[in-house]
């Protein structure tokens, strides 16, 4: 993530749960307090167009929840990523361990705003992250510092996280973000002269309720126009999840 995290704020050991996502295909190691994957972090990875053989790159990875859900679904497919709080990036290395991704993801230590680690070796297929969502000086700052990373943009906004997705990817290489919908507007303006072929994925929390979140995938230097897509409705009237998001939930893929 993009702020500076106290180092005292960040315990070297934290109190931690054992969860599950994609219907326990994955093994989720995370904080017990602060900032925890939830729907998000499943979706992201399920709306990445990746085949075997392709390398995609994360940027803000936390303890590792949409690279695992990337990597099970995906058979073959290469995941670096960055973190900038160290204990996210250790509890991420245990996960992939847990997993059984050795060798196949590779999580450091590192800072959007800066210099990326030596050993992040580009450019890839694919980049994606789940930014923090809110403005500072429009929201009501978390008590924890690591939440705070997750959720309140740092001195590194969202024009800085796209600036350098477009520096990882390969020519005509897709980045794939989700973020709330009603910044649609900054995130088409940080797109803009910098990818196109922008495609907007609405998701729908009910049928006829307005969308709160949205994925966004746009592609690098070129100029194919926008596209809005009927998106995905989440939930049906009694709560429960609807067929096709369940079938997303499970592992399935997220298709534009």
């Amino acid at each position: 993530m993009s702020d500076q995290i106290n180092p005292a704020a960040t315990p070297s050991a934290i109190e931690t749960t054992e969860d599950a996502l994609l219907a326990g295909q994955v093994r989720l190691k995370q904080p017990r307090d602060g900032f925890r994957a939830a729907i998000d972090s499943v979706l992201l990875p399920a709306a990445v167009a990746a085949v075997a053989g392709d390398s995609v790159f994360e940027i803000g990875v936390g303890c590792g929840a949409a690279v695992l859900c990337l990597a099970r679904r995906v058979d073959g497919v290469k995941i670096s990523g960055i973190d900038i709080q160290p204990h996210l990036v250790r509890l991420a290395g245990d996960n992939v361990r847990a997993n059984g991704f050795e060798g196949r993801i590779d999580i450091m230590s590192g800072d959007v705003a800066q210099p990326l680690p030596p050993r992040v070796q580009g450019p890839f297929d694919h980049v994606m992250f789940n930014p923090p969502y809110l403005e500072a000086a429009r929201s009501r700052v978390p008590d924890r510092s690591d939440k705070t990373a997750a959720q309140i943009e740092g001195e590194a906004g969202l024009d800085v996280w796209i600036s350098r997705a477009h520096g990882l990817l390969q020519h005509k290489g897709v980045v794939t973000l989700i973020h709330r919908a009603d910044r649609l507007d900054d995130v088409i303006r940080a797109l803009g002269g910098k990818f196109g072929g922008t495609t907007v994925c609405p998701l729908w929390p009910r049928a006829g309720v307005p969308a709160k979140r949205l994925i966004v995938r746009a592609r690098k230097n070129v100029a194919t126009p926008f596209a809005l897509t009927a998106g995905l409705v989440l939930h049906a009237d009694n709560g429960d999840y609807t067929a096709a998001a369940g079938a997303v939930l499970r592992g399935g893929a997220l298709e534009f």
